[in-house]
């Protein structure tokens, strides 16, 4: 018997927000850097590149931007259309609800708590005397490590997987929409799409409650 009905897990860059965190973190160096990220970015969610060389790319031309401009830039992060309804409503019928991210904890820490997410999981920044190094500390959350991540929490919380959704739009949702016992591809690129059981193209979060049954 499990203590709860379902574990969703969403992706959080253009998923559970309109943004790529780590776009509007290289807007504060420049224009130039902006959109080279935003290249590489786009690159890695179409499933075109590796996502860990990816992030170490785009991580290291944030070299030096200070702490003050990543909250700057966490403050822009726009909540998609729906997300404060989905968690609640998941939560009123006994669900939980999780975030994992190739993102930062710097800009999903707010967010979660903001949303009262139930657990969050993201990349960590290393910062020193108050500014990016340009690297990332501990253990990256690539595609395999969303997996790993949507098993971990499922199985403290003994839910079952066929229990479990996953809510993603890019390459590195793959394999976490494929593993879920429920895979949602949302305002997804096709590989997502391919790999999950719905797809929803619509930007409002409230219609993963019509595919789970939870709404009207």
């Amino acid at each position: 018997m499990t203590r709860h009905g379902k574990l969703v897990v969403l992706d959080v860059d253009s998923t559970l927000t309109r943004d790529e965190g780590i776009d509007l973190l290289a807007s504060f160096v420049s224009e130039d850097v902006a959109s080279q990220v935003a290249a590489i970015t786009a690159a890695a969610m179409r499933g075109e590149l590796d996502f860990e060389e990816s992030l170490k790319r785009r991580v290291a031309t944030l070299e030096g931007v200070s702490v003050d401009a990543v909250a700057a830039a966490t403050a822009q992060v726009r909540v998609t259309e729906g997300a404060r309804e989905l968690v609640s409503e998941l939560h009123a019928h006994g669900h939980l609800v999780g975030a994992v991210s190739g993102g930062f904890h710097h800009m999903i820490d707010p967010l979660a708590k903001n949303l009262n997410l139930d657990f969050h999981r993201a990349n960590v920044l290393e910062v020193w005397e108050g500014r990016l190094t340009g690297k990332t500390v501990g253990t990256v959350i690539d595609a395999g490590m969303k997996v790993s991540t949507l098993r971990e929490w499922a199985s403290e919380h003994d839910i079952d997987m066929a229990h479990t959704v996953a809510v993603g739009d890019g390459g590195n949702d793959v394999e976490m929409l494929k593993e879920a016992g429920v895979g949602i591809a949302f305002m997804a690129k096709p590989v997502a799409k391919e790999a999950a059981d719905v797809s929803i193209d619509e930007p409002d979060l409230r219609l993963v409650l019509d595919v789970l049954g939870l709404r009207g």
